[in-house]
């Protein structure tokens, strides 16, 4: 990897993260809106740490302490090792200006990584790359670039007689044949710090907004004598950048066909890949079977031989091995081995489910612990209680846990039985082998091995 002079750092990575994004028609910062379950920023964030810089600087500008706190939360979550430093971008007046806002912090670097906050689907691969081939030819800068059947939109890498990079020329610029070049700019280079600082300091301003452009550097290098390279992609995707919502849902549907074929390569079934989405922190074991129709987001965990779907939600979900959940919405909760789930289930935040238990059909659960072997079947709502090990809870059961102003508990002891269309007002205890009768109104604690009636008699007139 690149060298450093004695004295000055090995390597910064930049990342430009200042826009606006007005074509996103949105008031959260473009960098924020997500892609594959995380902002787009995290994805760049996470290239940058993968390249072990000294330091790793976030350029900001629009929603300056948003994108910050939310840099520095993304960071957190997935421990990050490197220090970021965030460079204010005052004025919005091109890429040009935010990299020579950002001179202070590159200057204490030899070679810097500049990409945009804006494209997701970079690889590392890609970006290591481009680092190799920069300090394997030793040129002044470096950049990404990849050939496109269809490069409207994009700037052209324009090469001279000996194949050399000889500058980028915009599309509104170009001239015919210019706009014949399959070869484009995606807008991530490396750069030696010192011809980049040379190269700042003889652009002119453009266009009505008076604006420095980054790509404007490399013919100011070129005129110094420098030398620039490119490294080019195999995969033209990669470089796609997102400027709208039409740009955005591209970019969903490339992260998640990644994300599906390394699962599927890993050992995972995926009946229908087209009509199911994974979220990137998803993690699924080996010899499960995604049916169609099923989303899993967050920070899911699925574990082996299990069977999820069809039609099925699960978020932020731990899910033991063996498990099964059809037709169902599952969030924030834990299902342990062998625990079957729906069809028609809702099981809501902070469920704690089996081993070996059974929830059934047109039943939810919320905050609540169903124990080993324990079954829901039919037709019920269970919040807020604790559901020991071998219950068998009838249809139509409900946990009144609600009194209008405050949350109660219900307690079921091991191995007792709660009769069909059976009502309990919490806060109440069902002692162990106690059994409710169908139809019973339960206000009072039921004691071990009794049986509860809390119904009226039965009345027949003619």
């Amino acid at each position: 990897m690149i060298h450093a002079k004695k004295g000055q750092g090995r390597l910064a990575a930049l990342i430009l993260a200042a826009g606006q994004g007005t074509r996103m028609e949105s008031s959260i910062p473009k960098v924020l809106h997500h892609v594959g379950g995380r902002p787009m920023l995290y994805y760049i964030l996470r290239i940058a740490n993968a390249l072990k810089p000294g330091a790793i600087g976030v350029v900001v500008g629009h929603e300056s302490d948003e994108v910050k706190r939310r840099t520095l939360e993304m960071a957190k979550s997935v421990g990050f090792n490197r220090p970021i430093q965030f460079i204010l971008q005052k004025r919005p007046l091109g890429s040009g200006d935010a990299v020579v806002e950002s001179l202070p912090f590159l200057k204490k670097f030899k070679t810097a990584v500049v990409m945009c906050g804006d494209t997701p689907l970079l690889t590392y691969e890609s970006i290591y790359n481009l680092t190799l081939t920069h300090e394997q030819l030793k040129g002044q800068a470096t950049l990404f670039t990849a050939r496109l059947p269809n490069p409207k939109g994009y700037g052209r890498i324009v090469r001279g007689a000996l194949g050399e990079v000889q500058r980028i020329v915009e599309e509104s610029v170009a001239s015919s044949k210019e706009l014949g070049i399959s070869e484009v700019n995606s807008g991530a280079y490396c750069f030696e710090v010192e011809s980049l600082v040379s190269g700042l300091r003889g652009i002119a301003k453009k266009g009505p907004k008076k604006e420095h452009f980054l790509t404007d550097v490399m013919e100011a290098i070129r005129a110094k004598g420098g030398r620039i390279h490119a490294y080019t992609s195999s995969n033209g995707e990669e470089i796609q950048g997102v400027n709208n919502r039409a740009q955005l849902s591209a970019a969903e549907r490339v992260l998640n066909k990644r994300m599906l074929e390394r699962l599927m390569l890993s050992g995972v079934t995926i009946r229908d890949p087209l009509s199911t989405h994974v979220d990137a922190d998803v993690e699924i074991g080996q010899d499960t079977v995604i049916y169609p129709g099923t989303i899993l987001r967050g920070k899911t965990k699925i574990g082996r031989m299990c069977r999820i779907g069809p039609f099925t939600h699960i978020e932020d979900t731990q899910i033991g091995n063996e498990c099964e959940v059809r037709f169902s919405y599952v969030l924030s909760s834990r299902l342990l081995e062998k625990t079957s789930v729906g069809p028609f289930a809702h099981i809501r935040p902070e469920s704690n489910i089996g081993p070996r238990a059974r929830i059934g059909n047109f039943t939810e659960v919320k905050a609540s612990r169903v124990g080993f072997g324990s079954k829901v079947n039919h037709l019920s709502y269970i919040g807020d209680a604790d559901i020991a090990e071998d219950v068998n809870i009838g249809a139509g059961t409900i946990t009144c846990n609600y009194d209008g102003k405050a949350k109660h508990k219900t307690e079921i002891g091991a191995k007792a039985f709660v009769g069909s269309n059976v009502n309990l007002i919490a806060p109440v205890k069902v002692g162990r082998g106690a059994k409710i009768a169908a139809g019973s109104t339960v206000t009072e604690d039921v004691p071990d091995e009794a049986l509860a009636i809390a119904r009226a008699r039965q009345v027949n007139k003619t």
